[in-house]
């Protein structure tokens, strides 16, 4: 994604979502070294019979049978013997192979292998994974799901799944509960709360704030027990648009504000020590794609989890004509795979937004009809 050669200060949006998973800190784990050896025993890795490779092919009676999990201190095999196995379980004395079941001929009791076995065909040495002692995983390492397996084997404790806490918070004085025509009731805040709840998050919506730049600082200093907070409005250039000022002022690291795309341009994020601030743009469906693009990014790092690809592909069944220099994220109807655009009315169209089941990215200078694109789909 090239930068825009008009507006040489907005950050493509590709470049501002690496930003916030690179200033995220993942959850990570202490030193983890084995406890003891692994296996901690000689193991069968295949169903079949446990026995002594020397005696070749010649036939063995069966001692029994040994299941994973079996002591196998009742069993002595010695020349002539052997002892049914399954995968997983711990060989016994005296034998140095397994014959899988599907190279072993067996009569009754009795079973003879078809092929010339060898010491250590299918067996796990004890030791071959890791010795007691060993540095398993440095300090420090991310967790993810093959990690807590690991520590599961080991006998340590399962840290616990994070479940980020964010807090929702509409800017604006226009803003109350029983709206004159100058004035608006709060629709982002319900809108974003119930998208971070979608998203997994403990989330909880907060009383709109104040345009007022002390009564911002007030709550950045003091947010609460979460670990995001999710604004909306305060972040354009308006007279009335502190959020970014405060933060500043506050001594927040800025990461990105104003990012090439359309509508969203205004978006900022910044953290004030480990509060994550994302700052979206007032405007409904500027702030729901904002944060349908990057609070999914930042739980998932916070969480210890994989980076998201929210893209799907789809074909549009219409043009969709773009003459900006910004990718436009335009509303559509899905179809399966088929993209039907809506009258795109600009980012307060809120109607528009509630009717949308997709959003299709279009690059200038515009999409024929019936062309491939990228989609986000709508949660």
């Amino acid at each position: 994604m090239a930068m825009s050669c008009d507006h040489p200060d907005l950050l493509p949006l590709d470049e501002a979502l690496r930003r916030l998973w690179e200033a995220l800190p993942a959850p990570t784990l202490p030193e983890v070294r084995a406890s003891r050896d692994d296996p901690a025993a000689d193991r069968a890795s295949m169903d079949g019979a446990a026995l002594r490779a020397g005696d070749g092919r010649a036939p063995r009676q069966l001692l029994g049978t040994l299941f994973a999990g079996d002591d196998p201190a009742g069993f002595v095999v010695a020349p002539g013997t052997a002892v049914r196995i399954m995968t997983g379980a711990a060989m016994p004395a005296g034998a140095d192979a397994v014959v899988p079941v599907e190279q072993l001929q067996t009569t009754g009791t009795t079973v003879a292998p078809v092929i010339d076995p060898k010491p250590g065909d299918h067996v796990n040495v004890r030791g071959v994974l890791a010795r007691a002692g060993d540095l398993l995983l440095a300090a420090g390492t991310p967790i993810n799901a093959a990690r807590v397996a690991l520590l599961a084997q080991e006998g340590l404790p399962i840290p616990p799944a994070p479940r980020i806490r964010v807090a929702v918070a509409s800017t604006g004085d226009e803003l109350v509960a029983n709206p004159g025509p100058h004035q608006i009731r709060d629709s982002n805040g319900p809108m974003l709360l119930a998208l971070a709840r979608n998203l997994g998050a403990e989330a909880g919506l907060r009383a709109p704030l104040p345009d007022d730049p002390v009564a911002l600082a007030a709550t950045l200093r003091a947010p609460g027990d979460v670990r995001i907070l999710l604004t909306s409005g305060g972040v354009s250039m308006g007279e009335h648009d502190h959020l970014p000022a405060v933060l500043k002022e506050l001594g927040a690291e800025i990461l990105f504000h104003r990012i090439r795309l359309k509508p969203g341009k205004p978006m900022l994020a910044a953290l004030l020590g480990d509060l994550l601030v994302l700052g979206l743009p007032g405007n409904p469906v500027s702030a729901y794609l904002n944060a349908l693009l990057f609070l999914p990014q930042a739980l998932a790092r916070l969480e210890g989890r994989a980076a998201p690809d929210p893209w799907h592909s789809g074909r549009l069944t219409a043009a969709v004509k773009h003459k900006g220099d910004r990718p436009l994220l335009h509303p559509c109807r899905r179809m399966e795979d088929r993209l039907e655009p809506l009258p795109g009315r600009g980012s307060a169209d809120l109607v528009t937004l509630a009717r949308a089941d997709a959003f299709a990215w279009i690059d200038p200078p515009g999409q024929e009809a019936g062309g491939m694109v990228r989609y986000l789909p709508v949660l």
